[in-house]
């Protein structure tokens, strides 16, 4: 399936939750996929290291940063102290096994990429973790501030985004390509689903993610699309002030309350979202209860059960509730 792109439209903070979400399902179904197969094939330690341009940016970068955190290192052949942080980069790259690919940017030859990261000076180094850029640093820096930086950037990466790294094989012969990962059950329905969004069609990806609970309903990258797409279907046609000014006008309507959570939530606000239908579950009862307290559940659905806004929330409710 194709990433969510880092320049993807719509509100920043959603997509950065959407992208993390799909990539720790992905993540998880690749290391299920993994085990059933006998383990997935390693790669070999030259490609820990890359050369990346404009052209192959999507692929090496992009793409790659749904399995593995790729670290950007943007550097030029006149810049002295590029010529001390690239191979430092480097060995570190290869002293990490695996947990994070070094791509190196020549900022001569890629204006546009330098452009699109607001580059100011070089070295300048960048992550992408599932498709989402991150600043790291600018300028040389001590070895020992870099390695902590890495070392937080993949503790992030695991946590956050349930990226582990790739299997590195010391013994492999050069140049030989790694074999490619089969072809999941669902692919094409989830391939068909996310080109539905990209194509604004949420009624098209609702039904084929439901496809996919159709005959597994446990697939946590059907079950994380679902809620999305609902949620993006839902405000679609919503007047945000009109609903806003409801909400603020009717504060013990729980279908108000409802429908501003889900603008809350599409806005980036997820503690408020969240803070919103706890108080809605608290100060109701009966069915105006059951819907704020199920539309809670969706909402913790679309940001993922270990992100800690969850978890608060979730302690929030349970007190409401007992």
């Amino acid at each position: 399936m194709q990433p969510r792109n880092m320049s993807m439209s719509g509100v920043v903070d959603l997509a950065a939750v959407k992208a993390a979400g799909e990539a720790k399902a992905k993540a998880e179904q690749a290391r299920a996929e993994s085990a059933r197969q006998g383990g997935a094939a390693a790669v070999p330690p030259s490609a820990l290291v890359i050369d990346v341009d404009e052209a192959g940016f999507e692929r090496d970068v992009l793409q790659r940063s749904t399995e593995v955190p790729v670290v950007i290192d943007f550097w030029a052949e006149w810049c002295e102290p590029c010529k001390q942080l690239g191979p430092l980069l480097e060995r570190l790259a290869v002293e990490a096994n695996g947990r994070f690919v070094l791509a190196k940017v020549d900022v001569d030859a890629n204006q546009m990429l330098m452009q699109q990261f607001g580059i100011q000076g070089i070295p300048a180094v960048f992550a992408v973790v599932a498709g989402q850029a991150l600043p790291l640093f600018q300028g040389a820096a001590p070895e020992q501030q870099i390695r902590e930086t890495l070392a937080q950037l993949i503790q992030v990466a695991e946590e956050r985004f349930g990226l582990t790294g790739i299997a590195v094989d010391a013994d492999a012969v050069p140049g030989r390509e790694p074999a490619e990962a089969p072809v999941g059950p669902y692919d094409a329905l989830l391939e068909a689903a996310v080109s539905a969004l990209d194509a604004g069609d949420l009624g098209g990806a609702v039904q084929a993610y439901k496809n996919v609970l159709a005959e597994d309903p446990g697939h946590p990258e059907a079950k994380l699309g679902l809620a999305q797409a609902e949620l993006l279907a839902r405000v679609q046609h919503m007047d945000p002030q009109q609903v806003r000014r409801d909400a603020a006008e009717r504060p013990a309507d729980p279908a108000a309350q409802i429908a501003a959570a889900d603008l809350d939530l599409v806005g980036g606000h997820v503690e408020d979202a969240f803070g919103r239908l706890v108080d809605t579950v608290r100060q109701t009862a009966g069915d105006d209860r059951e819907a704020a307290r199920l539309r809670l559940l969706e909402l913790f659905e679309v940001i993922g059960s270990d992100d800690p806004r969850v978890t608060r929330a979730r302690t929030a409710l349970a007190r409401v509730l007992f």
